[in-house]
């Protein structure tokens, strides 16, 4: 019985990230111990989310986790904490294209069991508010929205004249907050910059909006909101429980981290630990591969905003490319792949892969559905997954190399190879635990601790 609440929208640009960033800072700077998730495969917002609770931010993806697994994930997430915040995506009711919702925001509220308070940009409008907020309650019965909160207020008058618009639906209105230009974030071309990167910039915007939340919204009546959540009958995910860990020796798997590496999911290196290895994070900007190093990990972030610094850690460079020629196994995810490529935009990298990589105008963004193209020591040919693409980057292989996966339509995408399975495709690991598995399988042999 955790309280919880879902931070929802009409739209994306109402607010949601500010109010649940905020949200999250106010209850632990009030003392309670805060899980913050966030629906979808966003990497960016959970840094935040991490910044604001002090906690691992952490996703909720029906699409790439299965269903079946996004209340015991949140469990697992809730482990030691009081109170639940977690950060929708788009409009309340967008999800994967093509279908009725599936993975929206509404979806995950209904598999937690959890209320919905919603954030409404009233910049523009005044009691046509009311008309938002009522379409939203009536559209999906099954949606319980206990809440709103009224974001970008202009004055005085204008709350009044929007409280009035909303006070016939019967929702009660939880917060207002004004404009503040201290909640500004930088951003880019694939949104916010992380908050790995700027780290001091989050660590402001994050106190602005913790007071600006503080001021607005009323946190007991929120907080008691959270705790009408009707019990959750669910068992906590355990990484434990998927993977069976050899009885003797953990080998040392590599995890790239730093500003370049930020995007992977709490639960990879939560599950490479429960299946046997011990994860080291290390920064390919400054540093070399840990000491005993027996597999590598290379996740997804913005290694095309640090090309030349990427390239100037020639010693780790050199080291990958020799590591990996040697039988070092590699799992690589878009950035990841990126930095085994020869060259991106000119600068020199490991050259693990026969191929060079470039910035482009044109974004990639989407669930996928990929068949594993041969058989790797992580996927058997013929493996089907859900994975996704972000980014605005392209990969050309020099001719005749073997693709990773097959996509539809037939087109080829990646490259595997044995040891070596690099792809733009981000898969969340819990719903495929035996790759993990696999990988500290492969990384015990390179240790010398298996045949």
């Amino acid at each position: 019985m955790i309280p919880r609440l879902v931070i929802a929208a009409p739209s994306s640009g109402a607010g949601k990230t500010t109010v649940a960033v905020g949200l999250m800072a106010a209850l632990r700077r009030a003392g309670h111990t805060v899980a913050g998730f966030k629906v979808g495969p966003d990497y960016i917002d959970p840094g935040f989310h991490a910044v604001a609770t002090g906690r691992p931010g952490r996703n909720l993806d029906p699409m790439l986790s299965g269903e079946e697994r996004v209340a015991p994930l949140f469990a697992h997430g809730c482990a030691g904490a009081d109170i639940a915040v977690v950060e929708g995506v788009m409009g309340l009711y967008d999800g994967a294209l093509g279908t009725e919702g599936y993975s929206s925001t509404a979806h995950v509220s209904k598999l937690l069991q959890a209320p919905v308070v919603l954030v409404v940009d009233a910049s523009a409008a005044g009691r046509s508010v009311g008309a938002v907020v009522q379409g939203f309650v009536a559209y999906d019965t099954g949606v319980r929205i206990v809440g709103v909160i009224l974001n970008k207020v202009g004055s005085d008058r204008h709350e009044a004249e929007v409280r009035a618009g909303v006070a016939p639906t019967g929702i009660p209105v939880l917060g207002v907050l004004r404009r503040d230009t201290r909640l500004t974030v930088p951003s880019r071309h694939l949104g916010l910059i992380p908050a790995d990167e700027q780290r001091e910039q989050a660590s402001t915007a994050v106190d602005a909006a913790a007071e600006l939340v503080r001021q607005g919204v009323d946190l007991e009546a929120f907080i008691a909101a959270a705790r009408a959540a009707a019990p959750l009958d669910v068992t906590a995910w355990d990484p434990a429980a998927e993977v069976t860990p050899a009885e003797e020796g953990r080998p040392v798997i590599a995890i790239a981290g730093g500003p370049v590496f930020s995007f992977r999911y709490a639960e990879t290196a939560e599950l490479l630990t429960a299946a046997g290895a011990d994860v080291v994070s290390f920064d390919p900007l400054h540093e070399s591969l840990p000491e005993a190093t027996s597999a590598l990990y290379l996740g997804g972030g913005f290694p095309e905003l640090h090309a030349e610094a990427l390239s100037a850690n020639v010693a780790l460079r050199e080291q990958v490319a020799a590591e990996v020629a040697a039988g070092l196994p590699v799992v690589a995810e878009c950035a990841g792949l990126l930095y085994l490529c020869r060259e991106l935009d000119g600068h020199q990298l490991t050259g693990v892969l026969p191929a060079k990589g470039q910035m482009t105008s044109r974004l990639t963004l989407g669930y996928r559905t990929a068949i594993a193209a041969s058989t790797t020591s992580f996927f058997d040919e013929g493996r089907r997954v859900r994975g996704h693409e972000f980014h605005r980057t392209t990969v050309e292989f020099d001719e005749g190399v073997p693709a990773a996966w097959y996509l539809p339509g037939g087109q080829q995408e990646g490259f595997a190879r044995s040891q070596i399975h690099a792809s733009y495709l981000h898969l969340h690991w819990t719903a495929t635990p035996d790759v993990p598995a696999r990988f500290v399988a492969a990384a015990r042999v390179h240790a010398g601790l298996e045949k």
